[in-house]
């Protein structure tokens, strides 16, 4: 990537500048408005945008939370991929001393940078995506071993953060409206295979169907661009392969 451009103010150091593109708008209806912003050391993509409301327009929407990285909620577009802004860093991404920062792809957008997350997590409910118990209050907790195939398998996918990004950087997402996304489904995974949950037998069926799992077309985009390395796809995989015993079993028609 090349640096932003150089200028230089009599009596300053020469200070380096980048042009960023801010999606501005609500709905469908917006267009990209043009910042000049001074490019600092360590700087991520947030900072250029909470540079930009606090300095030259107060009026910009956008969400953040924690801003080290453990919330999601920051999560745009930036240079046409969904990213995690709190922890991309703008010497990473800048292109011609250039950024464009858009709202998430997939999701309505409430305004600016904003995206409407409903459909994202109605996507989960969608996929049985809720912890249903087995036990009461009143029994002993469950011991579960960190070493059982099971308890493996949902740590490789547990770490989900929420952020949307594989939602908005999926294909199958984009064409098909049913489909529940890659999120929604790694969560499912973790449930398949929690010892303690009792709600499979819907869940399975949930995930069988036409948006669920069998509508992934394992163009692993999510695995490609998930900000704390998960996979979704290997999930996903994983559903396939129980929804088919399922099926020969007779537990599915």
């Amino acid at each position: 990537m090349s640096e932003a451009v150089a200028e230089t103010r009599p009596g300053k150091a020469v200070e380096k500048i980048i042009d960023v593109s801010i999606w501005r708008g609500q709905g469908d209806e917006g267009r990209y408005e043009t910042f000049r912003v001074p490019m600092r050391e360590s700087q991520t993509v947030l900072d250029i945008v909470t540079h930009v409301q606090r300095h030259l327009d107060p009026t910009l929407s956008y969400r953040f939370a924690c801003r080290v990285g453990v919330c999601g909620s920051c999560a745009m577009t930036v240079n046409g991929r969904p990213r995690w802004t709190c922890r991309t860093h703008v010497s990473k991404v800048v292109e011609n001393g250039k950024l464009e920062i858009g709202p998430l792809a997939n999701l309505p957008v409430i305004k600016d940078l904003a995206a409407d997350m409903t459909p994202f997590f109605e996507k989960w409910q969608e996929a049985k995506g809720t912890f249903k118990p087995t036990k009461s209050r009143d029994d002993a907790l469950p011991e579960i071993s960190p070493q059982t195939a099971e308890r493996r398998l949902i740590d490789a996918a547990i770490e989900c953060i929420n952020c949307g990004v594989c939602f908005s950087a999926c294909d199958t997402v984009r064409w098909n409206e049913d489909y529940m996304g890659p999120a929604a489904l790694n969560r499912a995974w973790t449930l398949v295979n929690d010892v303690r949950d009792g709600g499979n037998a819907g869940r399975i069926f949930a995930v069988a169907q036409g948006g669920g799992c069998h509508a992934c077309h394992t163009h692993q985009s999510c695995e490609q661009h998930c900000p704390v390395g998960l996979n979704p796809t290997a999930s996903i995989a994983g559903l396939k392969r129980r929804t088919m015993q399922a099926y020969i079993r007779g537990d599915l028609e």
